[in-house]
């Protein structure tokens, strides 16, 4: 892997994307991680707080490092019509998904360290005729991603202070979990998460609790048989294939302090129960990173929040945390 910037996609440039991208490099200008933006150079210059001078149109990602210490370097491919600041349209879908895709492709061919995105929306892409969940399943397709000893990504993972999450589902309505959890699904996501706590986080030997569905895990089969069926199995499976997995176990014990100091991971079965104890430890600072992908990719977490875009009040601590971990991960696999 090259020694390299890193490619910022600008997320949709209706949100607050442009303007953490100006608050992201002023705090990192003079320090680092270099990076560059994927996207479009007027909308970053029109940010609130932007100065015109200082967002500079390269050619190239190599011109990259040596603009960053003065202005922002923008590989820019244009918006193909008119955006305004806190109004979503799917004018702006084929640019956002342009700039994605070029991002990517410059990862996967060792031109830059890694990719991280701003956020963006998912209703004005699908009314583009976007056919993916999200971003996360986009770049899986994009990468066509495969990963330890046959276990797949991409899988989500949330990292705050001194928590990591990661997902067997995601964004799946709540009444649809159970049906979509298998021995198979869970046991994947396990290998993939031992996977890349080695090779990203520089954990020798990892430990993975894992939640259980139901509350108190199940009773026994009291409240739900998810845990007999499905997760006590794949958790048997992993272990035989040399992972240090536990569980399941009640997610409303998992998450406070002198439980966290037992795992280096959580694998939680569905969203909210992976999310929620991240964004209460630290929701300013959570970033998203995609594991079992060829590609380095982190984003902040959070979305585009609409209703106060072009106001210059958003905060660009999450976007700030993605860059600095997707250096550090990038700097890990080299």
């Amino acid at each position: 892997m090259k020694t390299g910037p890193l490619a910022l996609t600008l997320g949709d440039p209706a949100g607050i994307g442009p303007e953490i991208v100006v608050k992201a490099w002023r705090e990192l200008r003079a320090t680092g991680p270099g990076f560059f933006v994927v996207g479009d150079a007027q909308a970053v210059a029109s940010a609130p707080t932007a100065v015109a001078r200082q967002v500079r149109s390269i050619s190239n990602p190599d011109e990259a490092l040596a603009v960053f210490p003065d202005a922002i370097p923008v590989l820019d491919l244009p918006l193909r019509g008119p955006v305004v600041a806190g109004q979503p349209t799917p004018v702006a879908a084929g640019a956002i998904i342009q700039w994605i895709e070029t991002a990517v492709g410059l990862a996967l061919s060792g031109t830059v360290s890694g990719v991280v995105t701003a956020p963006i929306a998912k209703a004005p892409l699908y009314a583009a005729g976007f056919k993916f969940p999200g971003h996360t399943e986009f770049l899986g397709e994009l990468t066509s991603a495969a990963s330890f000893d046959g276990a797949r990504g991409p899988i989500m993972m949330l990292a705050a202070a001194d928590l990591r999450v990661t997902l067997v589902t995601v964004h799946e309505p709540l009444a649809q979990v159970s049906g979509k959890l298998s021995i198979q699904a869970v046991v994947n996501a396990g290998l993939v998460t031992a996977q890349a706590l080695r090779r990203d986080f520089g954990i020798a030997a990892p430990r993975i609790a894992v939640a259980g569905l139901n509350p108190h895990a199940g009773e026994s089969g009291g409240i739900g048989r998810e845990e007999i069926e499905i997760v006590e199995p794949a958790v048997r499976a992993l272990k035989d294939l040399g992972v240090d997995a536990r569980g399941p176990y009640p997610s409303d014990t998992l998450f406070h302090a002198e439980a966290r100091a037992g795992y280096d991971a959580a694998l939680c079965l569905y969203h909210d129960q992976a999310l929620i104890p991240i964004k209460m430890l630290d929701f300013w600072g959570g970033v998203n990173v995609t594991l079992g992908l060829p590609i380095v990719r982190t984003s902040p977490d959070h979305g585009t929040a609409f209703d106060i875009a072009g106001r210059g009040i958003a905060r660009p601590d999450s976007l700030i945390a993605a860059i600095r971990l997707a250096d550090e991960i990038a700097r890990r696999r080299r």
